[in-house]
């Protein structure tokens, strides 16, 4: 089956005010004057998903956001569901990201619950797994990665377009990254995981990495067999930066 393009997606986590737009204007702007290789998505805060997909509106950049409520409505006070995520302008949602884990509890049924929310709201999801430092040195990663594609990616994933990205936890905002050895090795078990869970329509959907991914390891990193594309925090948040990664893929 056939690859999927090269997704790279900008996750500004909780970053970014009005005036923030203008980087996602000048990304907008330099990627109409030369056409990247792949998809680009940004998914801002989402006070800012409004504003950013009227700003962008008709241009080449995509709009995700960074979560949403596993319930379509109800007394969830503070919460964003996938539809309300959507109305505002969305077409992606980044979920299970490993902050949401850590911070929040969030389990693999849970992430699985959300996913099935932002399918039935026609959102198309970035489902992240990835192991901690101790797990990595314990030798489980690809036991860990592999857990959760089985426990977080639904049934109703299959024949739909969906991303899942690897971050190691231990290497997200921490400048250390993972040998391209490493890299190459939990990918290709995030694969086969994908095609146990889901047969066929597990095999053509990106991986993405993440993990201080920056414009100097870029194309290195892009250029490892399974690596489908990139999840990219800090350095999506100055569109010169992110432009460095985009134009690697």
């Amino acid at each position: 089956m056939k690859q999927s393009v090269k997704l790279v997606a900008g996750n500004w986590k909780m970053n970014g005010l009005g005036a923030s737009l203008a980087e996602a204007e000048t990304l907008e702007k330099a990627l109409k004057e030369q056409a990247a290789a792949c998809r680009v998505a940004l998914c801002p805060p989402a006070t800012l998903i409004d504003r950013m997909a009227q700003a962008l509106k008709g241009g080449v950049v995509e709009i995700g956001g960074q979560d949403c409520h596993a319930e379509a409505s109800g007394a969830y006070t503070g919460s964003v569901s996938a539809a309300m995520v959507r109305d505002a302008g969305a077409g992606l949602v980044i979920l299970g990201h490993s902050e949401r884990r850590a911070g929040f509890g969030e389990t693999n049924a849970d992430v699985a619950a959300k996913v099935e929310a932002a399918l039935a709201a026609g959102l198309e999801p970035i489902i992240c797994i990835g192991e901690t430092l101790q797990e990595r040195e314990a030798g489980q990663a690809v036991e860990v990665v592999s857990r959760q594609v089985a426990g977080s990616l639904p049934d109703s994933l299959a024949g739909k377009a969906f991303a899942v990205a690897y971050e190691p936890v231990w290497a997200i905002g921490t400048g250390l990254t993972p040998t391209l050895e490493q890299i190459e090795e939990v990918h290709a078990a995030v694969r086969a995981a994908m095609v146990a869970r889901l047969g066929e329509g597990g095999r053509a959907q990106p991986i993405l990495y993440g993990g201080s991914v920056k414009p100097s390891n870029a194309r290195e990193i892009l250029a490892v067999a399974e690596v489908g594309g990139a999840l990219v925090g800090g350095a999506s948040l100055k569109a010169e930066d992110f432009l460095g990664i985009i134009r690697a893929a």
